[in-house]
């Protein structure tokens, strides 16, 4: 039993680390506590066969109780931990635990969870963690391969780049004969829709609210390029290869960023700050849209061939 109760990202980052754990237990049931919300996409891991409603640190569903092994991906703890320890699991693998190492910040979330593993004696790839996509695509999406993906929102307002600035990036990719789609939660329509409007697009271009989060795997899988910040559509687009913009801002892409292999342009000012802050971070702010307009020429064109991976600015 896997418990890593967080989010589209966060899950993204775990793959190498439960695919590790599939490959070292291949006979055993791999149960992932996590939102029951991304199912469909632990199912494309190859590595979990059941998802166990789990939305954040709440007392485990029963269904986990007495594990023969219990991994904390969550977190540091000791929240975490006390969870997992309250299932009562044969054995546990943490950190900051007898026998677990060290927790250290300065790790890249993918690397953090092998890094556990190995220490355990379960060897684990970071850089395993693409994602295919199983085919038929969902009817409607056909129309918008090749698009240029525009995600404006985050989870916190630190991460959110100014509207008009994501409508003047999306102006130019329509002036340049590219498709655009607007997409995010349904909690960020109004800002999907603004920055379409601002754009000078139609109320067709916003998808925001509108696609389940299989459509959303199989857009950004078709996408010609994505555009977004620190946030789990970013993730997405590695996980599927797709090229990409990232925009960082309080946190160093060191720790969250795309592989530098890419094919991606990381995009970041060199400044941290508070991720959790309700405004933008200076950081995010200090990147503007020619800085964004230029990385997606070295992108390629709209069929998503990349071109060189844009250097972190």
């Amino acid at each position: 039993m896997v418990l890593r109760a967080l989010h589209l990202g966060d899950l993204l980052t775990a793959v190498p680390a439960l695919r590790a754990l599939a490959r070292a237990f291949p006979r055993r049931r791999r149960l992932l506590a996590a939102p029951a919300a991304l199912a469909p996409l632990a199912a494309l891991t190859g590595a979990v066969d059941a998802v166990i409603d789990t939305p954040g640190l709440v007392p485990l569903d029963p269904v986990l109780a007495g594990a023969a092994l219990a991994v904390n991906l969550h977190g540091r703890g000791p929240r975490s931990t006390e969870l997992l320890r309250a299932s009562r699991p044969g054995c546990l693998i943490a950190f900051e635990v007898a026998g677990g190492p060290a927790w250290d910040d300065r790790d890249h979330e993918r690397v953090r969870w092998c890094r556990l593993l190995e220490h355990h004696g379960i060897p684990a790839d970071p850089e395993d963690f693409r994602l295919g996509v199983p085919a038929p695509a969902p009817a409607g999406l056909a129309a918008l391969a090749g698009a240029t993906i525009i995600h404006p929102g985050a989870s916190s307002g630190a991460r959110c780049w100014p509207a008009e600035r994501w409508a003047a990036v999306a102006a130019a990719e329509a002036g340049a004969g590219r498709r655009v789609a607007i997409t995010g939660t349904g909690a960020e329509a109004v800002l999907a829709a603004s920055v379409a409007r601002d754009a000078g697009l139609g109320p067709d271009s916003v998808l925001a609210g509108r696609t389940s989060l299989r459509e959303l795997v199989h857009l950004v899988h078709g996408a010609g390029r994505v555009v977004c910040g620190d946030t789990g559509v970013a993730h997405l687009a590695s996980a599927l290869g797709r090229p990409s913009v990232v925009l960082f801002g309080p946190t160093a892409p060191a720790r969250w960023g795309p592989p530098p292999s890419g094919p991606h342009a990381v995009l970041w000012a060199g400044q941290t700050s508070d991720p959790h802050a309700g405004a933008p971070a200076p950081g995010l702010l200090a990147i503007g849209v020619n800085d964004v307009l230029d990385a997606l020429q070295h992108l390629g064109g709209p069929g998503g061939v990349p071109g060189p991976t844009a250097a972190t600015r």
